[in-house]
């Protein structure tokens, strides 16, 4: 079965417009055209965010994270006055009891 010659050609054209008539021929063939347009335009943007996308994996490559040994911490710096009572013994404050000031009498 090889190509159809100018003959089948004429027979398919013939039997579209006794099927379709004249006025929807024309039609036919832009809606046609439409479609065809439409899918030519969604392979392009699909090759297109294909390339994009390989070039991307092309140029970043992750690197394996480093593997440093750990380093002690210091522990936090703390302000003269939490190192100041720190440094009293917790003995000494709970023997003295609650400290008030001392009773003063107006003097007049």
């Amino acid at each position: 079965m090889g190509t159809p010659g100018p003959l089948e050609i004429g027979l398919i054209c013939l039997a579209l417009l006794l099927i379709f008539g004249a006025k929807r021929i024309p039609e036919i063939a832009r809606g046609l055209g439409k479609g065809l347009r439409e899918f030519k335009d969604a392979t392009k943007d699909i090759q297109r965010e294909l390339t994009v996308e390989d070039s991307r994996r092309a140029t970043y490559r992750p690197q394996p994270p480093a593997q440093a040994a750990p380093q002690p911490q210091a522990p936090p710096a703390q302000p003269p006055a939490q190192q100041a009572a720190q440094a009293a013994p917790a003995s000494d404050a709970a023997a003295s009891g609650p400290t008030q000031p001392p009773d003063r009498t107006p003097q007049s």
